[in-house]
């Protein structure tokens, strides 16, 4: 605050003391505004932040019920036995279909809670893209033809290599061997991850007789230094470039003819639990994290996605960037991920159905599970594949079968739950690990459990464990489990 005057003035002390209290009652004046001022933004701010938590807490509810519905709509009508075969088999296809529905939505929110609290960990290798494009599209492809989409895939080399349409002929998939230029350092899991989402997302909003389009091609550009991306990401492999170096890039671009984007929406499209509007969640279902997933996946690869829409009903182009791996190759393809690695990123609906067939006959499991359904379900599938099955509901129950049990007679497979009462699956395995191998202190042994994290994952081979399974588990995965195990 200044005071000025046309002439000289000559100030009193009391007018030095009024001027000066005027100043500081001026100066909490101000400070009081900006403190309301910023008072009013942080609520704005945490009110914005609540009708957005409140919104998908309303929608995940939404979606973990909706499924619930047919599955226990259809369990209710089985029960009466009055259906024909060709109704049971619809029925059945049924709750299959929402139950693994509500497995990928549990997958989902479990991948936003490891990246919002930085533990989403990768291991990098050599991946080479076509393969990993050709198996996400797989995945997908009944579901573009039940809406009689037109489905593509084209490959461009851009001078370096065959290009190729469709790749998901025998033809192309034996040239799809040729391009190695198509590598990069990442995890071929998650990247096929990133292809399957952003192709469920066309699927889903394209209307039926629409086209799906995706593209591979090589792009050149000047970047910098990729440095480890989070401190929880092991970049085993990951490359690094000085600042101006060009760059070799993958771009994989994901087109579609399906209601497009907002404008208004856009900024926010690759933010978490954001859909367009509610109405959008009421027609076409979902968390709204797919895109938000699939942006921080591509980041860790030390990558870049953007999203194109001329507006809405003008369809969408997602397009996807990947540093190119710069090494020299031998003409094999790396076969770095486990077959189980791949199938956890298969979409379930194209899982072949289980062909069991005495796969475990003359095994012995012992089972230890303290959930009745589940010790049911699992001792039934074992004794459908020839194993003899030995079902405990507790550790002790575990132990004291062990002991009842000669060194002739024990099993070969225990398969035991985590998460149980008094003592755990981590405390079983240690007290069995102790015991003397004629009293089964050899057995080898798998964790099936709801507790899903990598740290769970390590904890579990630690105590002693060779295996670990999450639940829900598809029958025929668990078995081919079991038989990896005793090979």
């Amino acid at each position: 605050m200044g005071l000025s005057f046309s002439t000289p003035q000559s100030f009193s002390e009391e007018d030095r003391a009024f001027m000066l209290t005027l100043g500081q009652q001026c100066a909490q004046a101000i400070a009081r505004a900006q403190l309301y001022a910023a008072e009013q933004a942080a609520r704005s701010a945490a009110e914005s932040a609540n009708r957005v938590k409140d919104e998908f807490l309303a929608v995940l509810s939404h979606e973990l019920r909706t499924p619930l519905n047919p599955i226990l709509g259809w369990t209710q009508l089985l029960k009466k036995r009055q259906l024909d075969a060709q109704t049971i088999n619809r029925a059945l296809d049924t709750i299959e279909r929402n139950a693994k529905l509500q497995t990928q939505l549990i997958e989902d929110l479990l991948d936003v809670s490891r990246i919002l609290q930085g533990k989403l960990k990768l291991n990098f290798c050599p991946v080479n893209l076509i393969p990993t494009i050709e198996a996400a599209i797989e995945t997908v492809r009944l579901a573009a033809e039940a809406k009689s989409i037109s489905l593509s895939f084209q490959v461009v080399d851009a001078g370096f290599g065959q290009a190729g349409a469709n790749p998901s002929s025998p033809t192309a998939l034996n040239k799809s061997l040729q391009h190695f230029h198509f590598q990069v350092s990442g995890n071929p899991a998650r990247l096929q991850q990133i292809v399957w989402n952003l192709l469920s997302n066309a699927i889903k909003f394209t209307p039926n007789g629409g086209t799906v389009e995706v593209m591979l091609s090589a792009v050149t550009g000047h970047g910098t230094r990729v440095e480890d991306e989070q401190s929880s990401t092991s970049n085993q492999g990951q490359m690094t470039r000085e600042p101006g170096q060009t760059i070799s890039y993958a771009q994989i671009t994901v087109s579609d003819t399906g209601i497009g984007i907002n404008p208004e929406f856009a900024p926010y499209i690759f933010d978490y639990f954001r859909q367009a509007d509610s109405a959008t969640t009421r027609k076409f279902g979902g968390l709204g994290l797919g895109l938000a997933i699939v942006r921080h996946l591509v980041e860790l690869h030390g990558g870049t996605v953007q999203a194109h829409s001329l507006g809405e009903g003008q369809g969408a182009t997602f397009t996807v960037m990947l540093p190119l791996w710069q090494e020299n190759y031998s003409s094999e393809v790396p076969t770095s991920e486990s077959k189980m690695e791949r199938d956890r990123t298969t979409h379930p609906m194209t899982e072949p159905v289980p062909t069991f067939a005495a796969a475990l006959a003359g095994i012995r499991v012992l089972v230890v599970d303290d959930e009745p359904d589940t010790r049911e379900l699992l001792s039934f599938l074992l004794r459908q594949t020839g194993a003899t099955a030995i079902a405990t509901a507790s550790a002790q129950a575990a132990l004291e079968a062990l002991d009842q049990l000669s060194p002739e007679a024990l099993p070969h497979v225990l398969l035991s739950d985590i998460g149980m009462p008094e003592v755990d699956g981590y405390m079983l395995i240690e007290q069995i690990r102790a015991r003397s191998p004629e009293r089964g202190g050899n057995i080898s042994a798998i964790a099936l459990t709801a507790y899903a994290a990598e740290y769970d994952q390590r904890r579990a081979i630690a105590a002693g464990f060779r295996m670990h399974l999450t639940k829900p588990i598809e029958p025929q995965r668990l078995i081919e489990a079991i038989v990896q195990l005793l090979e």
